[in-house]
C-alpha cells in the first residue's frame, strides 16, 4: 500500500481512537482504480470457474422491456 501513496495519510482521531483518514485526491483516485480492477479480476475469475450463466442478448432484452 505505501508504494501507491505518494503523500502520507493524515489520521484524525475521536476521542483518542482513529476515525477517519485524510489522503491526497490523485492517491484516492488510484485507489479506487486499484479497488475496480480488483474487482475486474475477480468477476473474471468466477466466470472463468463457470459460477456466470451466460444468455442470449435477446432474452436480456425481453426481461428488460
Amino acid at each position: 500500500m505505501s508504494k501507491l501513496l505518494k503523500t502520507k495519510p493524515q489520521i484524525i482521531m475521536k476521542n483518542g481512537r482513529p476515525d477517519a483518514v485524510i489522503i491526497d485526491l490523485n492517491d484516492y483516485e488510484r485507489l479506487l482504480e486499484r479497488l475496480e480492477e480488483k474487482e475486474d479480476i475477480e468477476g473474471l475469475q468466477e466466470m472463468r470457474a463457470g459460477g456466470t450463466k451466460f444468455r442470449k442478448f435477446d432474452d436480456f432484452l425481453a426481461e428488460h422491456k
